[in-house]
């Protein structure tokens, strides 16, 4: 059991002046993080409304190639222009919040020439269709990125925001009662011993 003292006293204010200073800590990252993170959501959102976007365009230019070209044609050229490339993860790191980021190493979008196919002699909609998936695929791959980034940056201001709210609701009222019982308690036991000492005095007079 601890006996109030002014000794349990400075010791209970120390540490409410300790953790008020954490909690002004943890509000200033708080308000960093969530700064970063509305500027990285804008950015990732517009990425999903291009993608979607993209992603019907590219569809319905892949139908029209098919009823021009036929669908043996179509898979035929697909075939022949599959390949295979290797994306570098790399871990980065921004206000302490580690996230991942993808480093394609070279465009996956190609020019007309570089395809291996005579695209002189089928439809446009061959062209652009390939176009837009290829173009489809590195949007993708930048909204992953961001996803990435988006995702630790609202979990760690999830879990500032609890840490602050702990020491805001309950560490910081919990002491502050200390305090307060502390203070009343050692008030009342030195307007005892004065009474008692002045009761003690005046029956020696």
């Amino acid at each position: 059991m601890i006996h109030p003292n002014r000794t349990y006293l400075l010791q209970l204010k120390e540490k409410q002046t300790a953790v008020a200073g954490s909690l002004k800590i943890l509000k200033a990252r708080r308000q960093a993080l969530l700064l970063e993170f509305l500027a990285s959501v804008r950015p990732y959102l517009k990425s999903r409304q291009q993608i979607k976007g993209l992603y019907d365009r590219a569809l319905n230019e892949l139908h029209l190639a098919l009823g021009n070209e036929g669908e043996v044609t179509v898979a035929s050229i697909a075939l022949i222009n599959k390949r295979e490339d290797t994306l570098a993860i790399q871990e980065k790191n921004i206000l302490g919040v580690k996230y991942y980021d993808v480093d394609m190493p070279r465009e996956i979008r190609r020019q007309v020439d570089a395809r291996n196919y005579d695209f002189t002699a089928g439809s446009s909609h061959m062209e652009e269709g390939m176009d837009m998936f290829e173009s489809l695929v590195e949007a993708m791959l930048s909204f992953a990125a961001f996803e990435t980034k988006v995702r630790r940056l609202g979990e760690e201001i999830l879990r500032v925001s609890r840490r602050a709210r702990v020491l805001e609701e309950r560490v910081l009222p919990d002491l502050f009662r200390k305090i307060r019982a502390t203070d009343q308690y050692i008030g009342e036991r030195e307007r005892e011993e004065y009474f008692r000492l002045k009761k003690f005095k005046n029956l020696h007079l």
